[in-house]
């Protein structure tokens, strides 16, 4: 005698804005926002807003599709348990749905209302992070978050091709801004949860390659990392504005990777500097981008 599977009750819109990673989707709606008010021409506020908006929904539609691929690794680990799918608040096949239908809508949208080349590079953004970094990257090597990052490094190129349908030099540095500021930012954090992805079978770089190696790449990649940061001013790309800020809040990430990077031993102090770098690295990003806004609107 088989016993019925229990039917899990109707999630309710919680439970979908959950899926979407709405804090995750902050920064990426921010950075894009930027990218578009940074270019040099000027967008319809009508497109621009819709522009955001599919930004926001593909950002929404990865995440969602990240987590149905990733329920038996939310499972375990303690900082994920309570997403809707490991708490059984919601089954795969309603996150599945809404992940690939959200995808469709975002680019569908984006390339009807605002440009084809906005949606291009939406497209595979999403693409990038569904398929690259979360199906093939995450569970097989430590360099997940490394290649991975460029998933979440896109939405200054898409806010600059729906303002201009095309791409420059400066949004390619921001990309690269936030494709080289991913590692150190995410290892921060790995240190201080590592037991979680070791318990979920992810090899991340502190639990393969020990605390040691994670500690000096944080450092070098805060290396090249800084000096993209920067690079827009003297490049002529950017005013003193954006100069000011950047070399300023640079040296202050650059400080605190420094004291992660040189930390020799771990003691009992919850990995202060670690969470330190960690919390100051996305407070960094929204103001070096927020200075770049402020650049352009008052030297323009």
């Amino acid at each position: 005698m088989t016993t019925a599977t229990p039917l899990l009750p109707p999630a309710d819109w919680r439970d979908f804005l959950a899926l979407t990673k709405p804090r995750v989707m902050t920064l990426v709606v921010f950075t894009g926002l930027c990218g578009m008010l940074a270019a040099p021409t000027s967008i319809h506020p009508v497109l621009g807003f819709t522009a955001i908006l599919c930004i926001a929904l593909g950002a929404g539609a990865a995440g969602a599709l990240n987590q149905w691929y990733e329920a038996d690794i939310d499972a375990v680990m303690r900082r994920t348990q309570k997403r809707p799918l490991p708490a059984g608040r919601m089954d795969r096949q309603s996150a599945l749905h809404f992940g690939v239908g959200l995808s469709a809508f975002s680019v569908l949208l984006m390339g009807l209302a605002v440009n084809l080349a906005a949606a291009a590079i939406l497209t595979v953004s999403i693409l990038f992070y569904v398929f690259v970094y979360t199906v093939w990257l995450k569970r097989r090597t430590p360099q997940n978050i490394v290649i991975g990052g460029a998933a979440g490094a896109f939405p200054p190129l898409i806010g600059w091709a729906a303002a201009t349908n095309d791409v420059a030099t400066l949004p390619v540095l921001l990309f690269l801004l936030v494709f080289l500021w991913t590692p150190p930012h995410f290892w921060a954090l790995a240190l201080f949860v590592k037991t979680d992805y070791a318990n979920a079978g992810v090899p991340m770089l502190p639990v393969v390659a020990g605390e040691r190696v994670t500690r000096r790449q944080i450092g070098l990649y805060t290396i090249p990392m800084s000096a993209v940061a920067i690079a827009p001013w003297p490049l002529g790309l950017t005013g003193y504005v954006y100069g000011a800020v950047a070399v300023a809040t640079t040296a202050i990430f650059a400080a605190l990777a420094l004291v992660v990077a040189t930390r020799t031993t771990a003691t009992d102090d919850l990995m202060t500097p670690e969470k330190r770098l960690f919390k100051y690295s996305i407070l960094y990003l929204f103001v070096i981008f927020g200075a770049l806004v402020a650049d352009r609107w008052m030297l323009s």
